[in-house]
């Protein structure tokens, strides 16, 4: 579902919706950016495979805009599903959107993610799945190839999207973490992967190049969102701090729509395109 129907060559980058909503629900969150990205970027907006309730807030004023759906098994009333299905499921509804702005006559590169809550764990789970593949120079999907990345209120922990190589991470004294300790790494139903000792300054996994997500990110954070702990969390022990950047808004959990806050944001996905040498 592409914002625009012009623009056929424009860099794109694929937008994932927050769980309890679903891809017209974030068109709609998203027209003011939209409009701000016009003639830069295409925006594709992907649907999540999992029927489920409607995310908090959603109803007063999306409650006609239903299904709703989530990208992973969770505590909205999925159906409940293995870890291989739901990881399959995942990567089937991105292809799903990419196939069909395919076949719109969409030939731009495929160069960044943009993902609102659940969307942008998701998203930000995605680019590290890329990063560990490159780096360990495994076959990949030729489309897993994104520049950066957009996260607004995006929370830890970030989700194994393949278990194989999730468990390279995993450490032998898990029985021993601290029970208040939030886990860095689950699988796609909550179970823990690889705790937080992991990702800590203090752990001598920390010297390893690959431990945290590299790949430029900017986290956008609204200063009164009862999520901002976890949001945190993601932008400082998850995210390598020299390819982040971080806008702070006055909003709660929501996609900010006042044309200050997202000239700011406007600034700094462009900042990061040049950086990442996207020709737009």
């Amino acid at each position: 579902m592409p914002s625009y129907e012009l623009d056929l060559d424009l860099p794109r980058i694929l937008c994932l919706h927050g769980g309890g909503t679903n891809a017209r629900i974030f068109r709609s969150q998203c027209r003011v950016l939209s409009t701000h990205l016009k003639g830069k970027f295409r925006l594709v907006f992907a649907e999540a495979p999992l029927q489920c309730h409607a995310g908090p807030d959603v109803l007063s004023v999306y409650k006609e805009w239903g299904p709703f759906k989530s990208w992973i098994p969770s505590a909205l009333g999925c159906p409940e599903v293995d870890n291989h299905t739901a990881i399959e499921l995942f990567r089937e509804a991105l292809d799903r959107a990419m196939d069909e702005d395919d076949d719109l006559g969409a030939t731009g590169p495929w160069v960044g993610l943009l993902g609102f809550s659940q969307g942008a764990k998701m998203c930000a789970s995605l680019l590290y799945l890329q990063q560990l593949r490159q780096i360990h120079r495994l076959k990949s999907n030729r489309r897993l190839d994104f520049r950066f990345g957009i996260l607004l209120a995006g929370r830890a922990p970030l989700v194994a999207l393949d278990m194989n190589l999730a468990s390279i991470y995993s450490l032998d004294d898990m029985e021993n973490q601290d029970k208040d300790s939030i886990s860095m790494l689950v699988d796609p139903n909550g179970q823990l992967v690889v705790g937080s000792k992991s990702w800590l300054r203090r752990s001598n996994y920390i010297n390893q190049s690959d431990v945290r997500l590299r790949i430029p990110t900017t986290h956008v954070h609204g200063v009164r969102d009862a999520g901002l702990p976890l949001h945190r969390k993601l932008y400082e022990e998850c995210c390598q701090v020299e390819s982040t950047r971080l806008m702070e808004w006055d909003g709660d959990h929501r996609v900010p729509i006042k044309t200050k806050d997202v000239t700011e944001l406007v600034q700094h996905i462009t900042a990061m395109a040049l950086k990442t040498r996207v020709d737009f």
